[in-house]
């Protein structure tokens, strides 16, 4: 569809695997929460064995993050999101309706932020999930790291975080529920 002022969508522009990524814009899933943590794990031992644990992070009442960065993303969404994140109301006010975000001084909420690119699986075709969408670590993590680092600035403290590419264990305790995707529209550049 154009909008009145746009130029035609050119599905050719920018594909993977012949599917237009256009449109396709970084992920978080958030989840608001009353305690999350996450236990990252090593490689395990060639002889075999569990693999040892290598880092745990826990928060208490805030938002758990999981994110995906996929191939058009830029700092400029990055940055986006951070604040999207950082302003976004929901957490209950004196009303009871979600009037707060998580710098208000009655929240003072914490963040676990989880990366995630499973977020962009697909079952096209078949009963295996295709991660073509997904951005390649040597993108990604680096906008990974972007984001917590915006995160810190923003809420002026440590955010808890998993470990880009590791095996971990993402515990959480939804509050509410209250779970929302967050993907910027095309339109909204």
């Amino acid at each position: 569809m154009v909008r009145h002022g746009q130029e035609p969508f050119d599905e050719s522009a920018s594909c993977v695997a012949g599917v237009s990524l256009v449109r396709m814009r970084m992920r978080v899933l958030v989840q608001r929460v009353t305690g999350g943590s996450v236990e990252v794990f090593g490689d395990a031992p060639a002889e075999g064995g569990a693999a040892p644990l290598e880092k745990v992070e826990v928060i208490g009442h805030g938002l758990v993050l999981l994110v995906g960065i996929t191939h058009t993303d830029t700092v400029e969404q990055v940055e986006w999101m951070a604040r999207k994140i950082v302003e976004m109301r929901v957490f209950e006010d004196e009303e009871g309706r979600m009037g707060r975000n998580i710098l208000h001084p009655d929240i003072k909420g914490e963040l676990l932020v989880v990366s995630q690119f499973t977020l962009y699986g697909r079952l096209r075709k078949g009963t295996r999930p295709s991660f073509d969408h997904a951005a390649k670590p040597d993108l990604a993590e680096p906008l990974y790291e972007s984001f917590v680092a915006l995160l810190e600035e923003k809420v002026g403290r440590e955010v808890a975080t998993g470990t880009f590419g590791a095996h971990m264990e993402v515990q959480l305790t939804n509050d509410g529920p209250v779970t929302l995707m967050l993907e910027r529209e095309a339109a909204e550049d």
